[in-house]
């Protein structure tokens, strides 16, 4: 569709509906006696162009598709091709530059068209010119410099830096296993005084809680006295084999080494028996009341040494690669949360949890104040990675992923954009790894990405459809 054809649907439109118009549209509106001079030149060259409407002699909007006359009987005026304005939002045609070597001509409005020759779209557009040195070449993408300034487009050098993802996970404080201590008789027994009666009581090391007769222990306390008697009486050339027996007899019935030293040194057959605690803690369980009868291996009481603490933190099984032993972690209690405390990776457990897909991981605390509570909740954040080589790294942002690609746009001279296809690995911090494609200190775009994006699948799409140029 030609511009004659664009115009004189135009031109039928205005004819139309010149009769409803409320205001002035004036088009190419000439005083009367302008008018006459006007319509001279057009008579001169009547014959050679072609007349697309005509208006009225006196400029009134007025217009007819066929010669007529006004009231006064005077005829219109013909309005030719050469002499209407342009319509608004039509754009002028491109004009070519001659003292440069056009390649092709392209489509207007972006279109993967091309042609060698002039010509126009069909909404009456002329096709723009590309000249040599603006095709694209390569892999580069040639982008004008107000295009980059209007887009904001910016670029960062690809740099060397220790990645550190963060890997987060919720946590439980609780007891360390390896500082609970059970506190149990060997023979049976009576609970005669209970010098300890609650749960959550502190103890200290060698501290009475709770006195006990058994007869056990009371026969291995005779035969530790007639051994010793016998041995300083010197019957039958008794050696100190038979003191250590009974001796150790009283060890094996778990008789505190104090009370057993007691009896030998001062020869004595003490009724009841002291038992003491092992460790200081905090007794969690309590299972004994006075006057109970003890029989071998009840647990009467549990105690924790609270000076260091766990904290199990559930990980998802997608991060659980990052994990590892030894991996240092930020542990912020909720009861707490201005006071962070750093811990340290001791175990991962080799089991998960079906119904939550997560994996336990085990960080140990120091507890010097005793803050930390069994139970507690907890935030955590690992630090992964800390510890690995440096890497290149780029922005996040300057990585543009299709699913099967991944590209990063690398910042040329005379504002060309390289494509990249690039092999990434680890990311952290808004940083992500460049194993492969960028080396450091390329700039890379890190904004604006898309419209570097679009211009490379434009110029890729118009390279395509180049018209080889024809050999003689």
């Amino acid at each position: 569709m030609g511009k004659s054809v664009v115009r004189g649907l135009v031109i039928a439109t205005l004819l139309a509906g010149a009769a409803s118009l409320s205001v002035p549209f004036v088009v190419n509106r000439l005083l009367p006696a302008q008018a006459e001079t006007h319509a001279g030149a057009h008579d001169r060259g009547a014959r050679t162009q072609p007349i697309l409407y005509w208006r009225d002699p006196s400029g009134r909007p007025s217009w007819s598709a066929s010669p007529t006359q006004d009231a006064s009987g005077r005829p219109y005026l013909p309005v030719y091709d050469a002499d209407e304005p342009p319509l608004a939002g039509v754009p002028k045609p491109a004009v070519a530059d001659a003292s440069r070597k056009i390649l092709y001509y392209r489509n207007p409005m972006g279109l993967p068209d091309v042609s060698p020759t002039p010509k126009k779209d069909p909404m009456g557009m002329d096709y723009v010119p590309v000249y040599d040195g603006e095709e694209p070449t390569g892999g580069a993408i040639k982008v004008s410099l107000a295009k980059i300034q209007r887009s904001g487009v910016r670029t960062e050098p690809a740099s060397t830096r220790v990645l550190i993802r963060p890997v987060r996970g919720v946590g439980t404080v609780k007891y360390d296993e390896s500082r609970l201590t059970a506190v149990t008789v060997r023979s049976e027994s009576y609970v005669e005084d209970l010098f300890v009666n609650t749960t959550g009581a502190r103890v200290r090391a060698g501290q009475p809680l709770f006195r006990i007769y058994s007869r056990d222990i009371q026969l291995a306390q005779v035969d530790l006295n007639v051994a010793i008697s016998a041995q300083s009486r010197g019957v039958g050339g008794l050696g100190p084999q038979p003191v250590d027996g009974a001796m150790q007899k009283l060890r094996n019935l778990g008789v505190p080494e104090r009370h057993i030293e007691e009896v030998r040194t001062k020869g004595i057959n003490p009724r009841t028996v002291n038992w003491v605690s092992a460790g200081d803690g905090v007794v969690i369980e309590k299972k004994i009341v006075n006057g109970q009868r003890l029989m071998p291996g009840d647990e009467l009481y549990r105690i924790a040494d609270l000076s260091r603490m766990w904290v199990i933190a559930e990980v998802s099984e997608l991060d659980l690669p990052s994990i590892a032993e030894g991996m240092h972690a930020s542990v912020t209690l909720r009861a707490y949360p201005t006071e962070p405390r750093e811990g340290t990776v001791t175990f991962i457990y080799p089991d998960l949890r079906p119904e939550t897909r997560t994996a336990r991981v085990r960080i140990e605390l120091d507890n010097p104040d005793g803050r930390l509570r069994n139970d507690m909740y907890a935030d955590v954040v690992f630090h992964a990675g800390a510890d690995a080589e440096p890497a290149v790294t780029v922005p996040e942002s300057a990585v543009m992923d299709s699913g099967s690609r991944k590209v990063v746009f690398v910042s040329k001279e005379d504002g060309r954009f390289e494509p990249r296809d690039v092999r990434l690995g680890r990311q952290g911090q808004g940083y992500v790894e460049i194993r492969d494609g960028v080396a450091e200190g390329e700039a890379v775009v890190t904004t604006a990405t898309f419209l570097i994006d679009s211009e490379s699948n434009l110029n890729a799409a118009l390279k395509s459809f180049v018209v080889p140029e024809q050999t003689p």
